[in-house]
């Protein structure tokens, strides 16, 4: 082969080689991706009791799956359980949340290249109990009907709004908050603030 035909092949060659690689870099649209995320929860059970609507701090923690239906819209399934009971104080009532589980339809909006916001509600099925100590006593009058099964209610609506930014490629710091569930027995509610890592594929 002679040095003009040679000069002239070794570029093209160097350009078919690199195409696949341009390809490949190419980024994968959103709404193609899929997403597994992480997340520790406080679990703030609000008004317990029949008569001073006392407030309890428990914690739980959460596993995400989830998909981007298009580049506004997502839905995700959230598996999780507590791993710290609320203490109820004044009193000797403790809720525990066993397990829950939680199914979303939400939407997203990119604020900046590395942050988003997003909304969404769903419904979520829960697992508990509320244990009473020293129930005859006078101040625990208000909890013994909240004593047993916890929520009375198992299913509830779910709703929440976060923040997330992204300080790897694909990954994602997310803080959010909202309600869990609220119990139509008692009329509690309780609110979840949570922190995480979602990583999308």
């Amino acid at each position: 082969m002679n040095k003009v035909a040679l000069r002239f092949l070794t570029p093209s060659l160097m350009a078919l080689s690199l195409t696949p690689l341009a390809s490949q870099a190419q980024e994968t649209p959103r709404s193609d991706k899929h997403y597994v995320g992480l997340l520790v929860t406080a679990l703030e059970h609000r008004s317990v009791g029949e008569n001073t609507k006392e407030d309890a701090w428990g914690q739980a923690g959460s596993i995400v799956i989830g998909g981007h239906l298009n580049d506004l819209i997502h839905a995700e399934i959230r598996l999780g359980g507590g791993f710290k009971d609320a203490d109820v104080s004044p009193g000797d009532l403790s809720l525990a949340i066993d397990y829950f589980a939680s199914w979303y339809m939400g939407l997203h909006y990119s604020v900046t290249s590395y942050a988003n916001i997003y909304a969404q509600a769903g419904f979520t099925h829960v697992k508990g109990e509320a244990t009473l100590a020293n129930r005859e006593e006078g101040y625990n009058a208000q909890f013994r009907d909240i004593e047993g099964d916890y929520p009375d209610s198992s299913f509830s609506i779910s709703w929440l709004a976060g923040v997330d930014f992204e300080v790897l490629d694909n990954t994602f710091l997310v803080f959010e908050g909202g309600r869990l569930f609220k119990d139509t027995g008692s009329s509690a509610n309780t609110f979840q603030f949570s922190s995480g890592l979602r990583y999308e594929f």
